[in-house]
């Protein structure tokens, strides 16, 4: 008989003001401290979550303060999975500009995305783009 192992959860949910950020990285603070997560992937979660939080915010939820954007982290043991979703419209996650390529390497956004697969183990979207799940071995 195998043994499954169990996922601790943890969840906030913020209005979609930039300046909410904060709150999201106190709670990653928090897990940082609970989990003693190493310090480097500690620092690729804080940029990529602040990244997909920050998409969420602007982008998914267009700075809407009356919707909300919810962080759901998931622990057990092996990794931590942060779940990223907000109230928006979604968008074509497999259809997205390069931002190394050289017409993209200018403009001021549009490397979030990136980051957060440079960073994270797995990024995986869903809900039409409106959640994202990104995965930190530890």
């Amino acid at each position: 008989m195998t043994q499954q192992k169990t996922m601790d959860e943890f969840k906030i949910s913020i209005s979609s003001k930039p300046e909410n950020i904060n709150k999201v990285e106190a709670f990653l603070d928090e897990m940082y401290n609970k989990f003693s997560v190493k310090e480097d992937i500690f620092g690729n979660m804080l940029i990529s979550l602040t990244e997909a939080v920050n998409n969420s915010i602007i982008h998914g939820n267009e700075l809407d303060d009356s919707k909300l954007v919810t962080v759901v982290c998931k622990y057990d043991g092996e990794k931590m999975v942060f779940l990223v979703s907000d109230e928006g419209e979604g968008f074509d996650y497999e259809n997205l500009p390069d931002p190394t390529s050289p017409e993209n390497l200018e403009k001021l956004t549009g490397r979030g995305v990136f980051l957060m697969k440079q960073l994270s183990d797995e990024v995986e979207y869903t809900n039409g783009g409106n959640t994202v799940a990104l995965t930190f071995k530890l």
